[in-house]
């Protein structure tokens, strides 16, 4: 028989398979030889007390033997000769679109305007080292988007949007470990992703689909109200039928492009801050409350909400055992973000440290309609980039100094690895943005005694959270509200945030063309 079954077991029982088998031989009553196997279904952390528990759900072989599944890709019919869909962007959005396309049996085209994901690397190396940034091939532009060299976290709360696990087991089919099937917040690592979204696309290759790196869309064609073609930066002019928009929330030319064409979009006030870096044996110890972390358990995350003056502030994409990266998409401009290996076995953690925006803040740049947002972001990124000496080294302070608007007589050793210069961040930062930031910061050491140290490091700005527009879009039929054959779809057209929300919207968006 198999019984399922729920523990909360010690870190050193979990995750030991010995222990586990004789805990649960004892809990269960039975005989040593009676017990075959023990499957994990679901594992989570509970730090809320002094001792760490592991929330484990299994499924107990009671003599009955085990026949580990094996997941594959999908077997679907070629579709070369199929219907076309013309996908913009290669990140979640759009490469989970072009799979949902051949389930259906469609022809996904994919444009990209970055490289394949090998490529992009020569490219995020000139950014760490010369300071140079290619406007289409970075750490946001390239093959699988921002995701790919961005942490690739998994969890989402955005449940109700579609199948989260059908997600989690296409990616186990194109090469994660099964580890985040059962994980309450699944991870892939930098490290590995690459290699996830190269068989992707060689699957969509192998089943017919076409994929075109370099292709960048510089303008759209419309003949009344529906989208009938777009133009490349090759000059090669495309006729389309359908086309899902999944170019990502920083593709500021394409927002400009749809606003010149008189295609609705919206502003979208999203949240700007700074990337504070701590020690991770810190955090370990905050979180955990111990002095040296258990080898049975990861490096630990942390999340944090307080409000101020009416403001959110929080934590945003914290990685534990990670790095700060520069992420900028432009020339002239400083962004920050960050990201972890599979093991995350960095020794610092990282976190956007972030305020909510209001539509009012953006007032001073209203003659911008609804790039109004993206005009703020420029201001604050350029501001960061002249700060830093006009390249890609940061403005950054001491967490306490920051609070006490000193700047740093010194600056501790950083892993963002173009180099940090101490400047006064009220001089990147608006004074709102400042106030609240600083205000938060207080708080949060109120809650996670030991956050407030000068030997924390704040970078800036972490000002890429999600778009700053929003592309609108009928409710039910998810094509845009007036141009027929444009399905805006992901995090870019304001629909989603993160890989999982991005992938599910992309298979929404795919299925809904008729």
């Amino acid at each position: 028989m198999i019984k399922e079954l729920d523990l909360r077991l010690s870190p050193e029982v979990s995750g030991t398979p010995e222990l586990l088998h004789q805990h649960i031989v004892q809990k269960l009553h039975l005989n040593v030889d009676e017990l075959r196997h023990v499957e994990p279904i679901r594992r989570s952390i509970d730090a809320r007390s002094k001792n760490v528990i592991i929330n484990l759900r299994v499924n107990v072989y009671i003599n009955e033997d085990f026949a580990e599944e094996e997941i594959h890709p999908p077997d679907h019919p070629d579709v070369r000769d199929a219907e076309e869909v013309h996908i913009i962007g290669m990140g979640p959005a759009g490469l989970f679109a072009a799979l949902q396309l051949i389930a259906v049996g469609k022809k996904p085209v994919v444009l990209e305007r970055g490289k394949d994901a090998r490529s992009r690397i020569a490219d995020l190396k000139q950014i760490n080292v010369q300071h140079i940034v290619n406007p289409d091939s970075n750490y946001c532009f390239g093959e699988g988007g921002a995701g790919t060299y961005s942490d690739g976290k998994l969890y989402t709360r955005s449940k109700k949007r579609g199948d989260v696990n059908h997600i989690l087991r296409l990616l186990v089919a194109f090469g994660a470990n099964k580890d985040i099937l059962v994980n309450a917040h699944p991870h892939i690592g930098t490290n590995k992703l690459p290699g996830i979204i190269a068989n992707i696309r060689e699957y969509i290759i192998a089943k017919g689909g076409e994929i075109h790196f370099n292709t960048r869309i510089t303008d759209f064609v419309l003949k009344g109200n529906r989208l009938a073609g777009l133009e490349t930066n090759s000059g090669v002019k495309i006729p389309v039928k359908n086309v899902i928009l999944a170019t990502g929330h920083s593709a500021r030319d394409i927002f400009e492009l749809l606003h010149k064409n008189g295609i609705e979009i919206e502003l979208k006030p999203l949240a700007i801050g700074v990337r504070v870096e701590h020690a991770q044996s810190l955090i370990d110890s905050i979180q955990y409350s111990c002095e040296i972390r258990s080898p049975f358990l990861p490096p630990s995350p942390y999340s944090i909400v307080k409000q101020v003056n009416g403001r959110g502030v929080y934590s945003f994409c914290m990685c534990p055992g990670g790095v700060v990266a520069p992420c900028a998409t432009m020339p002239g401009e400083i962004v920050t973000n960050g990201w972890s290996s599979s093991r995350r076995a960095r020794s610092t953690a990282n976190s956007g440290i972030v305020v909510s925006l209001n539509p009012e803040d953006f007032k001073p740049f209203e003659k911008d309609g609804p790039l109004a947002a993206v005009s703020f972001q420029k201001m604050i990124e350029q501001k960061a980039w002249e700060m830093g000496g006009k390249t890609q080294t940061a403005p950054a302070q001491r967490l306490v100094d920051f609070t006490k608007r000193k700047v740093s007589e010194s600056l501790p050793k950083t892993s963002y690895a173009p180099g940090i210069t101490s400047v006064d961040l009220r001089e990147v930062l608006p004074d709102f943005i400042y106030d609240a930031l600083k205000n938060g910061f207080q708080a949060f050491d109120k809650s996670m005694r030991g956050y407030l140290t000068n030997e924390a490091v704040v970078h800036a700005p972490e000002s890429r959270t999600s778009s700053p527009v929003k592309i609108l879009r009928d409710t039910k039929t998810l094509e845009h509200i007036r141009i027929k054959g444009l399905y805006p779809c992901g995090e870019g057209a304001g629909y989603a945030g993160g890989i999982v929300s991005a992938a599910m919207d992309g298979q929404r968006c795919a299925s809904a063309i008729e």
